[in-house]
């Protein structure tokens, strides 16, 4: 039958990668004939059921062809059938190849994109499993489905109503990670954890040096008794339906990384946006102070605040109200914790983890509203309020005053209004914002504008100053005709491929493009380089902080795209971060990374064309700050609630086998939110706080959640 089918049909590639095991009709018609109309008929049946678990409509509309063919055979026994016409056989198999090459493509798009190392004659409950392993559930080798963590009396499943699924039914847990960790407990699983499940051919990647041994896992969730396992239950759905040999057959996590004896890193937690109002007044102060307390209690080193331009000058040149932020630095004093201040001048809204609004101040409003040049701008003419071009550092645009002069106004005034946390040490470390969201960067992509990821961005040079400062360096190089931006360079949600300047062996890596580019990010190093050397002046003796962004899309392809209209001339040919680090060394300014805790292999899987790698591009703004000595200093780019995150987060931390011994001065959390609080994940996060303290492990074991 097989050589007949091949015969007929032919074979492709695609058929023998996919190896289904659905037969075509006319193969259940023959062994219609050949066994029987109940045999025959019975087994098409069981195909449909269970068979490879594909839910298509191609598998629908076979279900109808079965129902309709049961009702004309008649009696079960066997009797005469209606021969099926040569055309519908046909287009059944016709109908089959395509189904199978479909199938082929996705498993061929999730091996070469997405790490999966499903094996060649892969079925759909193999692509099943693999997601739902990597979503945090468990599947095991007889396809029961369950979730990774049981859920308590009166709490739904994260997938659904049932708390068992099987591998061939649809599989509703393929959730967002932040949407997955609230309520984690301590004995929280980790995807990884069942790489060695023994299901059909899939390979999990690889798991984590850091994943908790099954014994450190049994004391971590059950502690030193039973008294200790009622204290902490776990949440999730019950666990009543698995059997013991079931949790038995679980493989072993394996050892995690022992931090005790290492580097003490002090850790941070980011206060909420909205903490200080925009009359500069301490929202819910009673309220702050319970979750400060709770944050003493686990021993972390002291909050970071944003000490908003939008708010302190928001009315007047030179007329600043601290009141909100004395009563805050205050209470924060007398709880004995530290403080990390953020220069925020730039505005709050319209950008990812953003939930209030703080503009500018409004007199700078007013003179963007007569001359919005004083705003970056894009090839198209829109201006961009979100911060103040770099173009006007030096030009007198503001009231009589350069950009610059207000940013070292705006310091100064804050240095001699909390002169006495200075000296008594604690406020440890000023964070200077150069740019949107405090990052030395341009706004190359503005969510207002409508960017949306994964696009390249635009360069945003032509409000008049910057393209007076672009003709300028065009007419020292000698070449007038390139005081203008690139004209094929996309907009904002372009690929890099789709343009002439950014794709392979594009425009970017000529003559122009190469001069256009190094102007550019000159302009960018230009900046942080004036207003760091003031910062410098006016919190002298004080650590101060630079932050860069992460621009990790498109990181793997030739041109780094999104990164160069980010203002890093980043190109595989080039590196784009050195000429920022002999900067931030002149001014012995620490480096400020986020993107800590994301990991290359499993970001925005609907997004596998991007070549994102943020492990590939932390890895080498980090080594660029080391090899000149800077001080580094972190912070989570998305919340970070599991235990996953939190070990990537370590290793970036504390490298291991560094051979310099090199690691964090400090990490901040970002940031303080009901889901942190939230006992289960407060209990992973103080767990974190103390592998960064490198406290010994047996003290790691014995949490408690404080109550306020």
């Amino acid at each position: 039958m097989a050589t007949d089918m091949q015969r007929l049909v032919g074979t492709s590639e695609d058929d023998e990668e996919m190896g289904m095991d659905v037969k075509d009709e006319d193969d259940e018609d023959d062994e219609y004939d050949e066994n029987g109309g109940e045999q025959g008929n019975a087994s098409g049946m069981v195909e449909i059921g269970g068979g490879n678990g594909i839910g298509t409509a191609t598998g629908d509309h076979r279900f109808g062809q079965n129902q309709q063919f049961q009702e004309q055979v008649g009696t079960p026994g066997g009797g005469t059938r209606r021969s099926r016409p040569l055309e519908e056989k046909e287009r059944t198999k016709l109908r089959e190849r395509r189904r199978r090459a479909i199938t082929a493509r996705i498993l061929a798009g999730l091996r070469r994109h997405g790490n999966y190392n499903l094996r060649v004659r892969a079925d759909i409950n193999d692509v099943i499993a693999a997601l739902a392993r990597e979503a945090g559930w468990v599947v095991l080798p007889d396809g029961t489905t369950f979730p990774s963590r049981p859920q308590s009396q009166g709490q739904k499943p994260v997938g659904g109503n049932s708390t068992i699924v099987t591998s061939s039914s649809h599989v509703a847990s393929q959730q967002t990670p932040s949407a997955s960790l609230r309520g984690v407990a301590s004995g929280y699983r980790s995807p990884l954890e069942y790489n060695a499940c023994q299901t059909k051919g899939v390979l999990m990647p690889t798991p984590s040096p850091y994943d908790l041994s099954s014994s450190s896992r049994s004391q971590t969730s059950m502690g030193d008794g039973e008294a200790q396992r009622d204290n902490r239950p776990l949440i999730g759905g019950s666990m009543d339906n698995v059997d013991e040999k079931q949790i038995a057959d679980l493989p072993p996590r394996l050892a995690e990384r022992d931090l005790a004896g290492t580097p003490y890193v002090p850790v941070y937690v980011m206060l909420p946006l909205g903490v200080i109002n925009i009359k500069c007044e301490l929202v819910d102060p009673d309220g702050l102070l319970k979750q400060l307390r709770v944050l003493k209690s686990v021993h972390v080193d002291g909050v970071m605040v944003d000490c908003w331009w939008g708010i302190v000058e928001a009315h007047a040149p030179q007329e600043y109200n601290w009141n909100g932020y004395k009563r805050l630095f205050q209470m924060v004093r007398e709880l004995k914790l530290k403080l990390q201040v953020m220069m925020s001048f730039h505005e709050c809204g319209g950008n990812f983890g953003d939930d209030v609004c703080i503009p500018l101040p409004h007199w700078v409003a007013e003179i963007g509203r007569s001359n919005p040049d004083i705003f970056f701008t894009d090839r198209e003419g829109r201006h961009n309020p979100e911060c103040l071009s770099w173009g006007i550092d030096k030009e007198r645009v503001l009231r009589g005053r350069t950009a610059v002069e207000v940013y070292f106004d705006f310091m100064r005034s804050f240095r001699v209004e909390f002169d006495e946390y200075f000296e008594d040490g604690l406020i440890s470390m000023i964070e200077v914002g150069l740019g949107p969201c405090g990052e030395l960067r341009y706004p190359s992509s503005p969510v207002k504008h409508g960017w949306r990821y994964p696009g390249i961005g635009e360069f945003q040079c032509y409000d008049q100053y910057m393209l007076k400062s672009l003709r300028k360096a065009a007419e020292a190089r000698g070449h007038a005709i390139w005081a203008r931006g690139p004209d094929n360079a996309g907009t904002y949600n372009s690929q890099p491929h789709e343009t002439g300047f950014f794709c392979d062996g594009g425009d970017y890596d000529g003559f122009y493009g190469r001069f256009f580019l190094s102007w550019y990010s000159q302009v960018l190093v230009d900046h942080g380089n004036r207003v760091l050397s003031l910062a410098k002046l006016a919190f002298e003796g004080s650590c101060i902080a630079a932050k860069l962004s992460g621009i990790y899309w498109w990181y793997k392809t030739a041109s780094h795209a999104a990164e160069l209209t980010a203002g890093y001339y980043n190109p595989c040919n080039r590196d784009g971060y050195a000429a920022i680090m002999t900067m931030l060394k002149k001014n012995g300014v620490s480096l400020n990374i986020p993107c800590v805790e994301l990991h290359s292999g499993n970001q925005h899987e609907g997004f596998p064309e991007t070549f994102a790698d943020p492990e590939g591009l932390v890895w080498q703004v980090l080594n660029a700050g080391w090899d000149v000595d800077l001080p580094v200093t972190s912070q989570n780019a998305f919340p970070c609630l599991n235990r996953v995150s939190y070990n990537k987060l370590l290793d970036n931390a504390k490298p291991m086998n560094d051979p310099d011994g090199r690691h964090f001065s400090s990490f901040t959390y970002l940031r303080l939110s009901p889901p942190l609080m939230e006992r289960q994940n407060f209990i992973e996060f103080e767990r974190f706080v103390k592998r960064m303290h490198g406290e010994l492990m047996k003290k790691i074991l014995n949490l408690s959640f404080p109550s306020y």
